[in-house]
């Protein structure tokens, strides 16, 4: 069977899926207006696009704290803003939403005309700073059948960061249950934003799977991202990608003012 990543992205090696990081949306205090939402995506899709990127990710980032299941309204926004982006790219897209709402990401991605999507927590159970989330695989496929969505990848992390795991199985394991219950790709991070995965864990995974699809989906930057991908077929990259530095007291290490800078997507791209 041709690989989910093939074709996706048209190549199974070597992707780099950038993340579109959108501000905090309503009903957070920081939220900047639809207008201005729109203008950072799309500022953000230009830098990707032209600095190389194969495929791109929508994220509602900034949400913090976050829900576990968020609100209709901004649902709806999702939307309004995923279509703003559909009609500006022939890149392939995704949809994450935060923390775990597997059923807004398939909604968004099957109404914007999406690609894949990514799902937090698929077969873990963990423990996050917005309550205990017990991944459900079934409902994960059922709901992308009953929306008849199953030409949308479901792409799943596995132990992911920014949790504490709850269940007892090793990353192999989580690994090979993901894969027998519906995975299309693997997602594999280090603990929090910015920090990569343990390149041991992730030769583990790879040994265990053989070559189904890996992506790494934490702290890839121009220093590792030939390591990683010994192992990965791709990263899905955003915070290294930033202009600036760190922002101190920032959940997410930068802020969601600090732009995608084109020249470290270039770079990053001619690397791999």
């Amino acid at each position: 069977m041709k690989n989910v990543l093939s074709k996706i992205f048209e190549k199974e090696n070597r992707i780099i899926i950038g993340v579109i990081h959108f501000p905090p949306l309503l009903g957070y205090k920081e939220f900047p207006g639809l207008e201005m939402a729109n203008q950072n995506a799309i500022k953000d899709l230009i830098a990707f696009e032209e600095g190389g990127i194969d495929g791109i990710i929508i994220e509602n980032n900034y949400d913090i704290p976050h829900k576990i299941i968020i609100e209709k309204r901004n649902i709806d926004l999702l939307i309004k803003l995923g279509k703003e982006i559909r009609k500006r790219t022939r890149l392939p897209i995704g949809v994450s939403v935060l923390w775990n709402d597997f059923k807004a990401a398939l909604t968004i991605a099957k109404t914007i005309n999406a690609q894949f999507v990514r799902v937090p927590v698929f077969v873990d159970k963990v423990e996050t700073s917005y309550g205990i989330i017990t991944g459900t695989p079934k409902d994960v496929i059922d709901y992308q059948r009953k929306i008849k969505a199953q030409n949308i990848a479901i792409f799943t992390d596995i132990h992911v960061k920014h949790a504490k795991l709850l269940s007892k199985k090793n990353i192999e394991e989580s690994a090979l249950e993901a894969i027998k219950k519906g995975s299309d790709a693997l997602i594999i991070t280090g603990k929090w934003t910015g920090d990569a995965p343990d390149i041991d864990e992730l030769k583990k995974v790879r040994e265990t799977v053989n070559d189904f699809p890996i992506l790494v989906g934490s702290g890839a930057n121009e220093k590792n991202i030939k390591n990683l991908l010994q192992y990965a077929n791709g990263a899905i990259v955003s915070t290294s990608l930033k202009e600036g530095g760190s922002k101190k007291n920032e959940v997410n290490v930068k802020s969601w003012k600090q732009r995608i800078d084109k020249n470290k997507v270039k770079r990053l791209v001619s690397i791999i």
